[in-house]
């Protein structure tokens, strides 16, 4: 985890330093009550006399954050009669910046997009997901809180994904994104909605043999670790390359497809 300002990078010592300003963050400004705190920090293990070791290391990252903001008026670290908040502004926070931006295109796109809105779309995608630099909250071993958070943030990132690949081909980018398909889908093998833009992306590129043989290993996954079967959706898609569904952008190098198989 990284503190920065307008020319400089900080990184706070020591973990607890920074298990604190991540649990702090997780808050979304909310407050964070000391019974909380504390299992976040020492889990089902509190060192004797926590109410005062927890004091410490809030005061150790108010100096801290004192040291990296020297001009800034009182603490971002508030103190409450039941915990703490912590001040930070939305256009301050890489996750809840990353959070916003997919928020505001999945409205935009929701009311439709544009060749230009497209574009422009598409940009603010790959930005936003240029945040993501390693595992939510640099892999820290974290609590309960955070881990929910990193959860969120973790949903919102493949959604992100998902968003940016139906954008890309719907440009026509099917052979150009494949690489980046067949990653987040190696990566998140359960997850249909990445298996049917990759089927989608390898049909398009004139491999339906490939396109299918991606359906039959995730059906092969679902049963085997979900037990259960593909969803109608996902079948769908098997049968519209089957049958050269013409939704699907036929085999055109190049050519935007309009929208993928139409129900039956």
């Amino acid at each position: 985890m990284e503190v920065r300002t307008h020319d400089q990078v900080f990184r706070l010592s020591g973990t607890m330093q920074q298990l604190l300003l991540a649990t702090l963050l997780a808050s979304r400004g909310g407050l964070v009550t000391v019974d909380a705190l504390i299992l976040e920090l020492w889990g089902d293990e509190p060192p004797a006399k926590v109410q005062n070791a927890l004091q410490a290391q809030v005061s150790r990252i108010r100096r801290s954050l004192a040291l990296i903001e020297p001009g800034l008026s009182g603490s971002r670290v508030v103190t409450t009669s039941s915990g703490y908040l912590f001040s930070v502004g939305r256009q301050e926070f890489d996750a809840q910046l990353f959070m916003d931006t997919v928020d505001g295109v999945r409205v935009a796109v929701g009311d439709g997009v544009s060749t230009d809105d497209s574009a422009r779309h598409i940009r603010e995608l790959r930005l936003a997901l240029a945040y993501w630099r390693g595992p939510p909250f640099g892999g820290l071993p974290v609590g309960p809180m955070c881990q929910a958070a990193a959860a969120r943030y973790g949903e919102a990132k493949n959604a992100a994904l998902t968003l940016l690949f139906e954008l890309e081909l719907r440009a026509g980018s099917h052979a150009r994104i494949l690489p980046e398909l067949a990653e987040a889908y190696a990566e998140n093998p359960t997850n249909e909605k990445f298996c049917m833009l990759l089927m989608w992306a390898l049909y398009r590129c004139g491999r339906q043999r490939d396109a299918l043989d991606v359906y039959r290993k995730c059906r092969r996954t679902l049963v085997d670790h979900l037990g259960v079967e593909p969803t109608p959706d996902l079948r769908r898609y098997e049968k519209a390359i089957l049958t050269h569904d013409p939704g699907l952008g036929g085999l055109i190098h190049g050519q935007a497809a309009v929208s993928g198989p139409k129900g039956r």
